[in-house]
């Protein structure tokens, strides 16, 4: 399995995103970005807002994923917040289209778990997935998620929604 490392991003490196502007994302990162994260411009703009609102949340959400042995961007992972009142956090990743079935997910959640297990204010992980996105329900599946419910996400539809004690 591949190891991954995160990369804490800047707003100014999400503003860069947001805006594709690559080389000034990579530079505010220090470390060279990719199409795929300036794609997800919608993101980084949510994430962007949530650190302005509660600079904590800058500890928690989505950073770039890094393949320690390349150094190559292979998606991005992280947290919709810090945990909430209940201790509870929601897992997110999400994998470069071309760099997917190589073991990346396995290895962003096996970080990130490691990240939550190291907090002791953390008591269990929430996951939403929508039901045709298999590749993702495999991966929680290995990781002890149990489904807990169903919801409805205004920009996904309708989500399987796990959650896993830490």
């Amino acid at each position: 399995m591949p190891e991954i490392r995160f990369v804490q991003l800047s707003p100014a490196a999400m503003t860069a995103l947001i805006n594709g502007d690559l080389p000034a994302a990579g530079a505010a990162a220090g470390t060279p970005l990719t199409q795929f994260l300036a794609d997800e411009a919608w993101l980084w703009r949510i994430r962007r807002d949530d650190i302005a609102r509660n600079p904590e949340a800058a500890e928690w959400v989505a950073r770039p994923a890094l393949d320690v042995a390349t150094g190559q961007v292979v998606g991005h992972g992280g947290f919709h917040g810090p945990p909430d009142e209940n201790g509870t956090v929601e897992i997110a990743y999400s994998v470069d289209p071309g760099l997917r079935r190589r073991g990346y997910a396995k290895a962003m959640v096996t970080a990130l778990l490691a990240r939550v297990v190291a907090d002791e204010r953390v008591r269990a992980v929430r996951a939403s997935i929508r039901p045709d996105n298999a590749g993702s329900l495999a991966t929680i599946a290995k990781f002890g998620f149990r489904k807990i419910g169903e919801q409805w996400d205004p920009e996904d539809g309708l989500e399987h929604v796990f959650r896993r004690e830490v």
